[in-house]
């Protein structure tokens, strides 16, 4: 992804400021594609609507940012089915990134208000009508991730592998959110003094945590079933690392699992429209986003607003400049 595409389905996150009322929260659960259970859940919780699509822009968002100027055509979906019936890298990644997404937008939604039945953190000696005077009010990551175990389901049966792999996937993805919980503090006193200090939990940007998880990505370990006689069920296992003695053993607990090579993303097929025509940085992306085919210049006109002017009373005034843009966008 180049960062240029607009990736705008639902509204931008944050647009209402407190949960929806009458009917139009109903409604909003039924645009998303979610499962007959979780639209349920959905419409029993006030203001969760609004969240699904504040993590659904705050996933898409990190995927366009982490595989800018690279080839992958990353199609993203609500858990429980990103990229259906696949198991690449690129599918792992989805996972990860939609339940990492969903775990950080619920948690600062319950410290916004923007739910009705959750609320701060628990911060040590204030209640949460206190915390959001100070300014304190912790991102409570206890509700979000035991709302969202019950919201994504059970797992599926144990034989099925790459139903395993993508709950292992996905609990990558809320352990990255987990491990950015940092506890924050402030002073209270006169002239600044620390008289008195409040402390409360707070995450860490969802920046730092896509970062994580795109390194966690590339050193993603293919793994295959093996048989567990003790539990007579199917598990993940992966081969021995280079310059390990074992030979074999399951993935660790921050191991991004998948199960088949990906495809060439370059060409047209069932999982990529290809790269042709894709808009690239001539800087920065071209090179790796045209797969080496070369890329097209054009130039064309484009207007901006220019010299703008504030006018009494009480408006701005704007002139329109028109000047030339270079376009890069991909051979065929």
């Amino acid at each position: 992804l180049t960062g240029r595409e607009v990736l705008t389905p639902f509204p931008g996150p944050g647009v209402a400021a407190a949960p929806a009322q009458g009917g139009a929260h109903p409604k909003q659960c039924d645009l998303l594609k979610l499962s007959r259970r979780q639209k349920q859940l959905c419409r029993r919780e006030p203001g969760l609507a609004e969240t699904l699509q504040d993590a659904l822009r705050l996933g898409l968002l990190e995927c366009q940012f982490q595989f800018r100027g690279r080839g992958q055509s990353l199609s993203f979906l609500p858990l429980p089915h990103p990229v259906p019936g696949t198991g690449f890298k690129e599918t792992a990644f989805l996972y990860a990134v939609s339940s990492a997404a969903l775990t950080h937008a619920l948690a600062r939604a319950c410290s916004a208000g923007r739910m009705e039945r959750c609320t701060c953190d628990d911060s040590l000696g204030l209640e949460s009508q206190q915390a959001w005077q100070w300014g304190v009010c912790g991102d409570n990551l206890k509700y979000s991730t035991k709302f969202l175990s019950n919201f994504l389901g059970p797992k599926r049966g144990g034989k099925d592998l790459r139903a395993r792999a993508d709950a292992h996937n996905s609990h990558v993805g809320i352990k990255a959110v987990k491990s950015g919980l940092r506890t924050t503090c402030k002073c209270h006193g006169v002239s600044g003094s620390c008289a008195v200090r409040t402390c409360w939990k707070q995450l860490a940007s969802f920046r730092d945590t896509g970062q994580g998880l795109k390194l966690r990505y590339d050193s993603a370990v293919k793994v295959s079933s093996g048989s567990n006689e003790a539990l007579g069920r199917l598990e993940l296992w992966a081969p021995a690392r280079p310059g390990s003695p074992a030979k074999g053993l399951g993935p660790g607990p921050g191991d991004l699992v998948y199960m088949e090579d990906s495809p060439s993303f370059c060409r047209p097929s069932k999982y990529s429209p290809g790269t042709a025509g894709r808009v690239c940085s001539r800087e920065a992306s071209c090179g790796s986003l045209c797969c080496g085919r070369g890329y097209d210049t054009q130039s064309r006109r484009v207007a901006s607003s220019c010299h703008c002017q504030v006018q009494w009373c009480c408006y701005v005034e704007c002139q329109q400049c028109v000047q030339q843009e270079l376009v890069y966008t991909c051979k065929h």
